[in-house]
């Protein structure tokens, strides 16, 4: 694996091994971030019980639909920063840069505005608890308001990806990991803040990664092959915005109907109780993980498929997405045969109540079929996303985010009657979708005409 200063080169070299050694701080970077939520669940269920589950569950649904703009953007900029460096084109990612954090911290601001004013009436769309609400109300101010944070760290994350640079963004996650477990210690359980305690704690935390990864990028611009001048970074290029918004859009909508999709999904299951929306959050964090694996391959493939159309060198672009499904399926397997063995110590990391932990028994068939859904879905991803197909990517955002998700969650859950079992087993069957999809596209070679 060749390196020229911070940049990687992924256009030569050891498959397996540049996917492994660029895919583990991205998991271990979004793994540390799923702990945030994580550890906000447990510190909030060990205080306030199912209740303040159920209002964190709902409430961090909720928050996590509004970063769409940033992760679909954010994947946008990572690619055609990918595609600049396989091409030779470094001369025009500092422009780009630029034009991208200007672009979403626009977006930050308007989402975040809109947001706030309609918090009511989003958390009752999602038929959240009465006896959680006003605790989900609470955690969702904290969070909204910290939507800025949350879209700087995606763009700042995104340019460091795009360089082949996976290590720096799991520094500063892990930092702030570990503030937001002090912090939610100090918040919830010493002053008492509840589930706004918990909310805060990570939006302080998410400000640190932002601002600490602004900062390294500009003070070790040279390393990157950076100029950053503030010509640059306070003006907007539109052309490059135009490159942005053309295939940022698709995978917005590709994560935003995803998000969609589980949030109508997460809305008739919290309809079910306070037990089954306790469980829901529980099922979220642990689907979470495995999703937190597939898209540290996915990203870091998509990073490597880029560079090489970006080059012309096509044959590399099946072995990256072998090497990705062979790493995803053995996690699928690992993932499956411990949830089957041990469900009862997993759930009783999050709570003791046994009306919760009966319903998650009766999860782990549609837990392992989740997992094995998530393993299929990365190497079609990473070819989808890396090369630049905004089309592809539309047709992907539509059919596995919202006709088959919705689709599939109703026909179990409604017409076949099995209730929040089958809302959760129809989006864990969706998760296919994409792989039917990748074929298809694999096979045209159309991938290979798609240069950003």
């Amino acid at each position: 694996m060749k390196s020229r200063k911070n940049i990687t080169d992924f256009t030569s070299g050891n498959v397996p091994r540049q996917l492994v050694i660029f895919a583990t701080p991205l998991f271990l970077s979004s793994l540390l971030q799923l702990v945030y939520n994580m550890v906000d669940m447990i510190i909030v269920g060990q205080k306030l019980g199912k209740v303040g589950l159920s209002a964190v569950s709902v409430g961090g649904d909720v928050t996590n639909f509004l970063t769409f703009i940033a992760m679909g953007f954010g994947n946008a900029g990572q690619i055609i920063i990918s595609q600049y460096i396989g091409s030779g084109q470094k001369d025009k990612i500092s422009r780009f840069i630029g034009t991208m954090m200007c672009f979403l911290m626009s977006c930050a601001v308007i989402v975040s505005i809109v947001c706030l004013s309609l918090k009511t009436q989003m958390l009752s769309l999602m038929n959240t608890p009465p006896e959680a609400f006003s605790e989900a109300v609470s955690y969702a101010i904290v969070t909204m308001s910290g939507l800025v944070f949350i879209y700087g760290y995606n763009a700042m994350s995104a340019v460091l990806r795009g360089m082949g640079d996976s290590v720096r963004p799991f520094i500063f996650i892990a930092v702030a990991a570990v503030g937001n477990i002090v912090m939610d210690i100090l918040f919830v359980l010493m002053m008492g803040m509840g589930s706004a305690g918990a909310a805060l704690a990570t939006v302080l935390s998410q400000a640190f990664s932002f601002i600490g990864c602004a900062v390294y990028i500009f003070r070790n611009k040279e390393k990157y092959e950076l100029t950053l001048a503030r010509s640059e970074l306070l003006c907007i290029d539109r052309s490059m915005l135009a490159n942005l918004v053309k295939l940022g859009i698709p995978m917005a909508i590709k994560t935003a109907s995803i998000h969609l999709s589980k949030l109508f999904v997460n809305s008739y299951v919290n309809s079910y109780g306070v037990a089954v929306s306790a469980f829901a959050g529980i099922a979220n964090k642990m689907s979470g993980v495995v999703n937190t694996l597939s898209n540290a391959f996915n990203t870091s493939g998509a990073s490597m498929v880029g560079q090489n159309i970006g080059a012309g060198n096509y044959d590399r672009v099946g072995k990256v997405m072998k090497s990705v499904y062979a790493i995803t399926t053995t996690l699928a397997a690992a993932f499956s045969l411990l949830i089957c063995l041990f469900p009862k110590q997993i759930y009783g990391l999050f709570t003791n109540e046994p009306d919760v932990i009966a319903i998650g028994i009766k999860f782990v068939p549609i837990a392992c079929v989740l997992f094995f859904g998530s393993a299929a879905r990365s190497g079609m991803n990473a070819l989808i996303n890396g090369s630049g197909n905004y089309k592809v990517n539309f047709a992907t955002a539509i059919l596995d985010g919202i006709v088959m998700r919705i689709g599939l969650a109703l026909l179990f859950g409604l017409t076949l009657g099995m209730k929040h079992y089958g809302f959760w087993l129809g989006d864990a069957l969706a998760g296919f979708t994409p792989l039917w999809i990748g074929l298809v596209f694999y096979c045209s070679g159309k991938w290979k005409e798609s240069s950003v």
